[in-house]
């Protein structure tokens, strides 16, 4: 047994660290949102991030909305030795970005291929149509877009979906009471080449096939939330 698998084990002995691993597991947070979810105070959750992230198990950055921010992010290539529960009930899932023009359709027509759980997208400010890079990449990957026109969230969400908010402008600007998950996901736009547009579709295609793996059908009595 490596040295560093075992120092993975030892970090996620701790019930507060399991915790934390488990509140990450579907999406991104912030220090003060994992704080004030597992009722931690913030001396005591920043020592157990700084031994999470030594062992690479988690790793953060800056919102691309406003650099203020900071989202912490699991790594989910230092877990691929665990096995997960199903632990997400869902009827439908709607990925979330500001225009609807590249990261929530993308990520819409990835979760299409890999979970039977249906899936719409939509934006929380949309834009005319769909960024003609963000057809060319799913083009280019097999991938069907559901439409070639954008949504406005307020226009498609349904009381029981699963919000995917794939852009921080959007995440932080969600209304209160959704069942939601946050992916810090950067937008391809301002940069607008074929490359960025393939990080970003690879990215996504990371984030949905774990949540895919986690999310079922709800069961009849109810719904399990990730947040709230």
């Amino acid at each position: 047994m490596s040295s560093e698998r075992v120092a993975l084990h030892q970090a996620l002995a701790d019930p507060a660290r399991l915790a934390i691993v488990d509140a990450l597991a579907v999406g991104d947070l912030s220090p003060g949102e994992l704080g004030h979810a597992l009722d931690l105070p913030s001396n005591l959750l920043a020592h157990h991030l700084r031994v999470l992230a030594q062992v690479g198990l988690i790793t953060r950055g800056r919102s691309h909305a406003d650099r203020r921010r900071v989202y912490i992010r699991l790594i989910p290539s230092a877990l691929e030795a665990l096995s997960r529960r199903q632990v997400v009930m869902a009827s439908r899932v709607v990925f979330v970005c500001t225009r609807n023009a590249a990261r929530s359709p993308l990520a819409a027509a990835l979760w299409t291929s890999r979970s039977a759980v249906p899936v719409t997208s939509a934006g929380t400010r949309p834009g005319p149509g769909l960024n003609p890079r963000a057809i060319s990449a799913a083009r280019r990957h097999g991938l069907n877009l559901e439409r070639h026109g954008t949504a406005d969230v307020r226009d498609v969400l349904t009381p029981h979906d699963l919000v995917v908010a794939v852009c921080d402008n959007a995440y932080e600007h969600l209304s209160p009471g959704l069942r939601h998950v946050h992916w810090s996901v950067p937008d391809p736009g301002p940069v607008d080449t074929d490359e960025i547009f393939e990080d970003v579709l690879s990215l996504l295609a990371e984030r949905v096939d774990r949540l895919a793996a986690l999310t079922g059908p709800p069961a009849t009595a109810g719904h399990t939330s990730p947040t709230s």
